[in-house]
Order: C-alpha cells, then structure tokens, then sequence
C-alpha cells in the first residue's frame, strides 16, 4: 500500500529560462502550464566523465488515444543504454490487449525532440515507421508496423492542441545533481484512423481524446513511480483530465497533480493514492482535501524489459474513475464512469 503525502507547497513557473545552467543545476524548480523551459540536456553534469553523460539520460514521448471501445499507445523512448519503440492496443470489451516492441541498441536511429513545442520525432526501419509531428494548434502520428499480432497495423491521427491548452509541466529534482522535466497533456480531441489487418476504427473529436507524457531527465539507476490518468467527457459533455502521480524525487515545490477542464488546469496539491500492490486489480483510492477518487481496473496490462543493464516492470491498470473533485473556483466535479488508468512502475535503468 502507498499513502504518503509531502507538504502542500506549489511553485509556480510563469518565467521562461533555460532547464539547466552552466554547472547543470536546475535553474527554476516547480509546475507550468506550459512548457517555458529550453530542455539542454547537453549541460546535464551528474557523472565525472562527460562523455558518459548520454547513458544517463532518459528521454522519451508517449501519447494514447482513449475512445469508447479501447486505447491506442505508441512510444519513442531513448533511455541512453538502448532505445525502445513499443505500440500497444487495449480493448475495453474484453479486457484483452496486445503489445509489440522492437529494441535499438544505443537508441541509434530514434530522433527525439530538443523540446516538447516544436520538432520532429521518428523512428524507421524495415518493418516500423513511427513519426510524431508539431503541426500549427495540433500534433499528427503516423505508424506502419507490419507485424502486429500477425496483422499491419496503421495509424494515421490528428491530436488538436491549441495554444490556449494548459499542460501539467513539473520540474522535479532527484538526489544529487539528478532531475525529471515532465509535460503531460491530457484530453486532446483526435480525428484520424487506426486500422489493423482488415479491421479500421474511425476516431472522432467528439468521442475520442489523446493524451501525452513528454519526459526529460535523468534518474536514479533504481527507480520507482505511480501514474495515474485519464482523458474524458462530463455528464455535461465537458472534456476532463486527470494527472496525478508521486514516488520519485523532492515534490515539496510542486506535485504533478492536476485536474483539466476543457483545457483549463487547476492545480490539485499532496493526492493520497492507496492501493494493494499484492492485488492490482483491487479498487485504487485517491483522496486528498479536493480529491476523492475511486479507481475500478477492468484490465492488466504488464510490461516488463529484461536487458543487461535495464530492467523495467510496469503493471498497468485500465478502468474506471468514480467520484469527485473540487476546482480551482470551488466548482465540486462530478466524475462518473471516466475510464483511465494507473500504474505502478520500477526500473533499474
């Protein structure tokens, strides 16, 4: 069970600056709703030769798509040692799903973006193209996997992201000269077309939602979080996010924590999340003064890498929120049936 809280301070970032400077110290601390910060990786500094940096450095872009039959993932991820490309589907009515990867030595081949506002990220081979593409007010994703679950799988969708959309930005220390940049979007309306083997789901902007995860860092080699999400509608037809998450580095400028309203944040503080690691599918608790929250999974997902020197597992949980939460204005929102996730995630990497 996890339940533990840290104070309830909440830093603001409203400046634009540099991520790091000249000795690789973080030069502003705390949350965003949007992303100020010139990510330079090159200055991180956290061992003592300079060109073993890279194999320190973590980076990755993830985003979903939730519509009302399943969700859509697919990844980039540079992780120093080795890249990861991994596209995975989940089907709500079964509770089933499917995933494939392909592993890259040295990460050679994927481009990843300085920054989460502009540039290209992509990754090409024989069998896989993947492309994540900054449009003006909208990012486009582009898949042909000739493989997956036996079948070509296509994607071919459009994630609205106008300026006016707030984020859930954190900057967040870890021990010693160590950090996490993070911008998570949630709840983007995305039109397109997911088509695998002889089977094509439509998306539309009125029932499906994107989301997401940039991250930029670099972590403890043993680490540990908890991530939870979801993208959604209202009763009143209302588009909501929720993001909240704790268990690596010094939260006490800023939690991740964050409600979305029709791209509106409001900032949530310390979130209680408790849940029984022997038994994920147990229904999760999320409370705090604004939040009270009940997690219902109705499927798991499990991810785990096994390489020399990486070692990840990840137990993700689909299902759906019930509950309310309490906005920045005072406004109690009603949350009925909301379908996300939560996950649990250690890696030695």
């Amino acid at each position: 069970m996890v339940s533990d809280l840290t104070p309830p301070v909440q830093h603001e970032i409203t400046k634009p600056s540099p991520l790091l400077d000249e000795s690789g110290a973080l030069v502003q601390i705390g949350w965003a709703r949007r992303p100020l910060l010139d990510c330079n990786m090159e200055m991180a500094h956290t061992v003592g030769l300079r060109p073993l940096q890279r194999f320190r450095a973590k980076r990755w872009d993830y985003y979903g798509v939730t519509t009302p039959e399943g969700y859509f993932s697919i990844t980039l991820a540079d992780l120093g040692y080795a890249g990861s490309v991994f596209v995975y589907v989940v089907d709500f009515a079964d509770a089933s799903y499917h995933e494939e990867s392909v592993t890259v030595p040295l990460g050679r081949g994927i481009t990843l973006a300085r920054n989460s506002d502009t540039g290209d990220c992509t990754y090409s081979s024989k069998r896989v193209d993947v492309g994540f593409y900054v449009e003006d007010g909208a990012r486009r994703i582009k898949v042909r996997w000739d493989k997956f679950d036996g079948v070509p799988l296509h994607a071919d969708l459009r994630f609205s992201l106008p300026a006016d959309h707030e984020s859930t930005v954190i900057v967040t220390p870890i021990q010693g000269d160590r950090f996490y940049y993070n911008r998570k979007v949630n709840s983007m309306p995305v039109e397109g077309t997911l088509r695998i083997g002889d089977e094509t789901t439509v998306m539309s902007p009125e029932s499906s939602l994107g989301n997401l995860d940039w991250g930029r860092g670099v972590w403890e080699y043993n680490s540990f979080w908890v991530w939870a999400s979801a993208s959604g509608f209202l009763g009143d037809g209302r588009r909501v996010g929720l993001n909240m998450g704790r268990g690596f580095g010094d939260t006490s400028a800023a939690t991740e924590n964050t409600l979305l309203l029709d791209g509106r944040i409001h900032k949530l503080g310390d979130v209680a999340i408790d849940y029984e690691a022997s038994d994920f599918m147990r229904p999760w608790q999320m409370r705090s003064e604004r939040v009270d929250l009940v997690f219902t999974p109705f499927v798991e997902r499990v991810a785990e890498t096994k390489l020399v020197v990486i070692d990840s597992e990840v137990h993700q949980m689909f299902g759906r929120y019930v509950g309310s939460i309490v906005a920045d204005d005072g406004e109690s929102v009603e949350i009925e049936g909301v379908v996300g996730w939560a996950e649990e995630h250690h890696a030695r990497w």
